[in-house]
């Protein structure tokens, strides 16, 4: 169960922060410059995937209409997360976002097993 919700929460933090990312004033902000076209546009579909690969795990550790419900919460969660954390730690919030992906979705692969 814990696996679940820390898969779902990681997946969800990575992927509102590659969402953030492809603004141009949080690109700014972490990387100094504005993202170009292609950078962003992978941005967005990095965060698409990853939200969507959120709801994976709720709906395996729970039924169907639980895991869709605890999937909206957990994104609320991730992009708390990243409202919390952009203004103050911007440089932290990329790599934090990193390592979030990289670990939720090792997760993800033992939910496989």
């Amino acid at each position: 169960m814990i696996n679940t919700i820390l898969c779902a929460l990681g997946l969800s933090y990575a992927g509102m922060a590659s969402l953030s990312l492809a603004m141009d004033r949080h690109h700014g902000q972490v990387f100094g410059r504005d993202a170009a076209v292609h950078v962003r546009r992978a941005l967005q579909l990095a965060g698409g995937v990853l939200l969507a690969l959120a709801l994976w795990p709720c709906v395996a550790g729970w039924s169907a209409s639980v895991g869709v419900v605890a999937w909206l919460g957990f994104l609320s969660a991730g992009a708390l997360g990243v409202a919390l954390l952009l203004p103050y730690a911007p440089r932290l919030l990329f790599r934090s976002s990193l390592l979030a992906a990289v670990a939720a979705l090792a997760g993800l692969l033992t939910l496989l097993q």
